[in-house]
């Protein structure tokens, strides 16, 4: 995903790579540059992604590109390398969500209060997971191994480091 603010924005892909352009950089590997702040085209490329790889066509190399609102990390506030009024531009012209909800009412396929009941669910969806995940007990080292790949149990899985592996476990 290109999300346009490398954590370290002095280094320009231009110069870090013999090609820029990464959605061809996958050689005879097809690819794709996506604008991921539009719902329907996401859905699209997904779909018919999906579809090429499920037919046995072999990978796609795609850039999606996206625009991150907020910093990389607590020490980065997100505004040292961009405007607050560039974040807020881009928030009210090319937000995805704000963008399908324009399309939405503006084709007569929901109405307001449709959307707000949509919306009213999904947060209570959101905020009873959180609420589960928090509740959970914390997975012993061992088993943030398990279920990650299919048809792989009892394969050595490389940990964070190269020093630290797991067995995979169905």
């Amino acid at each position: 995903i290109n999300a346009e603010w490398p954590l370290r924005p002095g280094t320009s892909d231009v110069r870090a790579a013999a090609n820029p352009k990464y959605y061809t950089r996958g050689d005879a590997v097809p690819g794709i540059k996506m604008d991921g702040m539009n719902v329907l085209a996401v859905k699209t490329f997904t779909k018919a992604v999906t579809d090429w790889m499920r037919a046995g066509n072999g990978p796609v190399v795609a850039e999606v590109e996206t625009y991150r609102y907020y910093g990389h990390s607590m020490s980065d506030p997100g505004t040292s390398y961009r405007t607050r009024d560039e974040i807020q531009e881009v928030r009210k012209t090319k937000d995805p969500i704000t963008s399908l909800k324009a399309m939405l009412l503006e084709g007569d396929l929901a109405t307001e209060a449709e959307l707000k009941d949509i919306e009213a669910k999904s947060r209570k969806e959101i905020d009873e997971a959180v609420e589960f995940a928090r509740s959970c007990p914390e997975l012993e080292p061992h088993e943030m191994y398990n279920q990650i790949y299919v048809g792989m149990e009892g394969t050595r899985i490389r940990g964070a480091d190269s020093l630290t592996y797991g067995i995979h476990s169905p």
